[in-house]
């Protein structure tokens, strides 16, 4: 591990902390850089994000592609617990936690709000940054393009019916000019330019060329990484200051949901025999989510002001440092998984 990865967590916090200073000292700046959007997403960021993810698209053959569906047991369970579990475990942690253990605490008017914030959150399986946290354990980048694509998919026709369902409304908007904006860049143009690129490279060097490449412009994923925490904690920095008990409230079915996605994943993928390199980024896709559609979303639906838009934008907060947690148990514990009798079979058939 480079010095990036070996101290990730370090850097992350400082990250946090600066981001939020930074937010306040330089207020007007970091609103100039939020309002440069389109249909809700935000440039600057969609910017950094193909600075993360673009390397590590530049490692995918697609001529392997046809390999991944040896792995269909890891997309059945990513498919299992992203549409079958966590939308509607999202429904049941926010039900409980928010509209009662914690009701005594948050402003009234506003419960239904937040519990609609969150359900919103779980809808939505995450695109972009699956990429990084799979980097950051080693797996299977066909695989983790493969279940990406197939959960864009689905999302598709899929987010609206289920949150329709959860919240109990006879029908719902959603924006899709914000999901299709999103996919196309957080998808469709950084796979292109990764594969050009790639290829040009191939071409001129071959594949010593191509690891060459790779080795050097790794640390820009990382760097883009932390400013882009930089970014989203300077744009929310006002509100986790201005109501702290709020965020902090909100944030435990969250956490809750994020380990017990991962877990039930991870779990699933053990029992089914799959490699690490594919339980990996199959338990990470299943705890981590696409804030951007979740905000514009709860934005288009409920106000810019409300409760919704608060929960979505908490998930925002903790996404990496909470994600960091579950790629640093999924690395550590990958002895244990490999133990499994169904893996040590697999990998010895």
């Amino acid at each position: 591990m480079n010095i990036f990865e070996r101290y990730l967590t370090l850097w992350v916090t400082l990250c946090i902390i600066a981001g939020i200073a930074l937010g306040q000292v330089f207020a007007p700046a970091f609103a100039t850089i939020g309002a440069l959007e389109i249909a809700k997403v935000n440039l600057p960021v969609a910017g950094l994000v193909w600075l993360m993810i673009i390397p590590m698209l530049m490692k995918i053959d697609f001529r392997a592609l046809g390999q991944v569906g040896r792995h269909w047991r890891g997309i059945g369970v990513t498919l299992f617990v992203n549409w079958a579990i966590k939308p509607f475990s999202m429904a049941l942690l926010g039900a409980l936690f928010i509209g009662g253990l914690f009701r005594p605490w948050l402003p009234g008017g506003q419960v239904d709000s937040y519990i609609a914030g969150l359900i919103l959150l779980a809808a939505a399986p995450c695109t972009a940054m699956v990429f990084v946290w799979s980097n950051l354990v080693r797996g299977e980048p066909h695989f983790t393009l493969s279940q990406v694509a197939v959960n864009d998919a689905i999302m598709l026709v899929a987010f609206a019916p289920i949150v329709a369902l959860l919240l109990g409304l006879s029908a719902i908007t959603v924006p899709w000019e914000t999901l299709t904006l999103s996919v196309a860049l957080y998808i469709l143009a950084p796979v292109a330019i990764a594969q050009i690129a790639r290829g040009l490279i191939l071409a001129r060097g071959g594949e010593a060329a191509l690891q060459s490449a790779l080795a050097r412009i790794g640390p820009v994923s990382m760097a883009a990484l932390l400013a882009t925490l930089v970014l989203l904690f300077g744009f929310q920095g006002r509100q986790i200051l201005a109501q702290p008990l709020i965020i902090a409230l909100l944030a435990v079915p969250i956490l809750i949901q994020v380990y017990l996605n991962a877990g039930l994943a991870y779990l699933l993928n053990r029992a089914t025999g799959e490699a690490h390199c594919v339980a990996g980024p199959s338990a990470l896709i299943g705890a981590s989510n696409f804030f951007e559609l979740a905000v514009a979303a709860a934005i288009s639906l409920f106000g810019l002001t409300s409760g919704a838009a608060l929960a979505t934008v908490v998930g925002v907060l903790i996404e990496v440092p909470v994600m960091l947690s579950v790629v640093a148990i999924v690395n550590r514990s990958r002895p244990w998984y490999e133990a499994a009798p169904a893996v040590a079979r697999r990998a010895s058939s």
